[in-house]
């Protein structure tokens, strides 16, 4: 077992996001989760990700606020609580369209390895 205190979380850019700060709460390192990682991220109002298309599915938890997800023309709303399933190859855009801080954990798996 390990516990890994989020001060100690290694900061990250996620690509194509906005007004968003994000960490890794597990995985890519030698003693973590050896097929997927989990990310903390925290979007300041108007801020968001995409619109983009990953060929690797992804799950997000919606912890704090309310985020407003959009995928293959799709709308809805998450709430803290919610959980949301993003199949890969979908494309997705996400945008906080609130006035305070929304926070998720994401769960994705690793992302292949080039031969």
């Amino acid at each position: 077992m390990y516990v890994k205190d989020l001060n100690d979380a290694e900061q990250y850019e996620a690509p194509n996001h906005q007004k968003c700060h994000s960490v890794r709460l597990a995985g890519f390192e030698d003693y973590g989760p050896k097929n997927f990682w989990v990310g903390h991220s925290q979007f300041l109002p108007g801020g968001g990700a995409g619109p983009d298309a990953s060929p690797l599915e992804k799950v997000y938890v919606i912890t704090q606020g309310s985020l407003t997800i959009k995928v293959d023309g799709e709308m809805k709303i998450a709430n803290p609580g919610d959980t949301v399933f993003i199949p890969g190859g979908k494309e997705r855009e996400i945008r906080n369209e609130t006035n305070e801080v929304v926070i998720m954990h994401v769960v994705m798996p690793y992302p292949p390895k080039d031969s």
